[in-house]
């Protein structure tokens, strides 16, 4: 075995003892070898390795290893995560997301306007049969459905929204958004969730979030932003 003999100030030093054959052909012979410490580590480790080895390979019951059991257990939790997941989704079903749209029939309409400071003004955009006018409109009717559409709340009731007059210098839009809504809950809608106050919110929200820079000609300013129920 190793023993370990003095140490220097580069590490350890071990000497190795070697039984050799003798020359004379009788009895044996040691061989002394220096070893260094990194051998030595090298040592131990391989050592240690295969213990661990070993120990997997250790039979725990009937012909199953430990190594065996240890890949069992791990399918075993894995299947289990799994199946539990599947059970939560299966069982956790939002009631609010079932609705058959239908029978969303009742319209509630608001209008209003907003001004486009980042667009520079034209004659055309006065005529909304214009080239121009036609573009601006059906790209700000995108960016509206886009934001309502995308509204957990408001999403399912909104059905269009519509961009009919572009007015004076300032560019101001004027537009109209319309939802729909159950008949059975109109009331209940109209008073929370598609109140004025809620489908304003929304829309302002959405434009104090937006980036001027990204936004280009497209940005709208924030508190231009007017909006009325439409009786």
């Amino acid at each position: 075995m190793d023993i370990e003999l003095q140490t220097k100030t580069n590490g350890a030093t071990y000497l190795s003892k070697e039984q050799v054959p003798a020359g004379n052909g009788d009895g044996a012979a040691y061989r002394i070898t220096e070893v260094g410490e990194e051998d030595g580590l090298l040592s131990a480790q391989t050592s240690a390795v295969c213990r661990i080895k070993g120990e997997l390979n250790e039979v725990i019951f009937w012909r199953v290893k430990l190594w065996m059991a240890i890949i069992i257990l791990f399918f075993f939790i894995f299947a289990v995560i799994i199946m539990s997941m599947l059970l939560c989704s299966v069982i956790h079903e939002d009631k609010d997301e079932i609705f058959d749209p239908s029978t969303f029939q009742v319209p509630q309409c608001f209008n209003g306007s907003f001004q486009l400071p980042n667009l520079v003004f034209t004659e055309e955009l006065f005529t909304m049969s214009s080239n121009e006018s036609q573009t601006l409109a059906g790209e700000l009717r995108e960016k509206l459905a886009d934001l309502y559409r995308s509204s957990p709340a408001l999403g399912r009731y909104f059905s269009k929204a519509d961009i009919y007059a572009f007015r004076n210098q300032l560019l101001l839009a004027d537009f109209q958004l319309t939802f729909l809504m159950p008949a059975e809950h109109q009331d209940q809608l109209r008073n929370i969730t598609l109140s004025r106050k809620m489908v304003y919110n929304v829309f302002r929200q959405f434009l104090y979030d937006q980036e001027p820079d990204e936004s280009g000609q497209m940005y709208i300013d924030p508190v231009s932003l007017k909006m009325f129920l439409k009786h």
